[in-house]
């Protein structure tokens, strides 16, 4: 049963040795004589004494908060993405003994976010997204907080973690163009976003190394709900579209409604892939030709990151986490 009334100086006392001491046993850091310490380890081991976290984080200057930046405009589409997300950076942090705290931004409302940092409310952050004009990133740049930042940035000072979208959207467009498809189209999101300049890269990537390709392609960006989906693909269908590539699950969903709607058969007439695969796409007959990529690894080392950082570890600028092709019944 735990001593919930023993202190720092009840052990020190009982030991003989200085509070100092104890605290360095305890914290692992600091010069300490192996004997000394693993005496105070045992002694805490048998009296089930657990340090006072409250206590112990106002002595290191410490909350044992981490601030996780969420987008206030996420749809229910991309709830999938941020949950898995959640779920590994909790359990790292958890496991190392901090809480998260949330804070909701839009590109014009980091409130939540400001008031964090300024009550010193939270240790480090993480940010769920990157934008091409990022408020959150240069908000915590300004005022000097740890960060790690989900997502690409070209600001080569910041810590950033991320699927390799554009090697992956690249080799997906590849094998397409392998298949012979000659007229292809790409919809995309929202500009603002860098994991779709990402992902748009690669893609055109796949056609500067098929030089001798000799068909046509469409790009459309900025597309953010079904009714825009069932226009653009009525236009796709009437240039004889061969294949509809969508930068997420949630367009490509899109797609195939639209598709289905107009009775038009996958892939025997148009063909359908994703640069995203995520459970909305699984239960698709036929099934979708997609990339997978890890997100709950992509949160957990996100958080492994930020905790090392806060240790004062040197850690790597960027880190670029990996991804499957996968080529599926509905290009084929």
């Amino acid at each position: 049963m735990e001593d919930k009334n023993l202190t720092i100086g009840d052990i020190a006392q009982t030991l003989g040795v200085s509070k100092t001491t104890v605290s360095r046993a305890i914290s692992g850091k600091g010069r300490i004589g192996q004997q000394t310490r693993q005496k105070v380890l045992d002694y805490i081991e048998e009296h089930h004494y657990r340090p006072n976290v409250i206590a112990q984080g106002l002595a290191q200057n410490k909350t044992y908060n981490l601030g996780v930046v969420m987008p206030g405009d996420t749809n229910v589409a991309e709830l999938p993405f941020f949950q898995s997300c959640m779920i590994g950076i909790c359990r790292v942090a958890s496991a190392a003994g901090y809480d998260v705290l949330i804070s909701m931004v839009t590109e014009g409302d980091i409130t939540q976010l400001e008031r964090a940092v300024i009550n010193r409310k939270i240790d480090g952050v993480i940010l769920t997204r990157t934008l091409v004009d990022d408020g959150p990133m240069r908000y915590l740049k300004e005022n000097g907080v740890s960060f790690v930042a989900i997502g690409s940035t070209d600001d080569k000072e910041v810590v950033q973690i991320d699927n390799d979208h554009r090697s992956a959207c690249r080799e997906l467009t590849s094998g397409l163009l392998e298949q012979g498809v000659k007229r292809i189209a790409l919809i995309g999101g929202n500009e603002s976003y860098v994991v779709t300049g990402n992902r748009l890269q690669g893609f055109e990537d796949a056609f500067r190394e098929k030089k001798n390709w000799d068909g046509t392609k469409r790009i459309i960006l900025n597309t953010s709900d079904g009714i825009s989906v069932d226009r653009i693909v009525e236009e796709l269908l009437r240039e004889r579209t061969e294949c509809i590539v969508s930068m997420d699950d949630f367009l490509c969903g899109c797609v195939l409604n639209a598709l289905q709607q107009g009775q038009v058969v996958v892939p025997e007439q148009v063909k359908v892939a994703s640069f995203y695969d995520s459970a909305m796409l699984a239960n698709r007959l036929p099934s979708v030709t997609s990339i997978r990529f890890d997100v709950e690894e992509l949160g957990r080392k996100a958080c492994e990151l930020l905790l090392r950082m806060l240790d004062g570890e040197e850690v790597d600028k960027c880190t670029l986490l990996g991804y499957e092709v996968r080529m599926r019944e509905s290009t084929h």
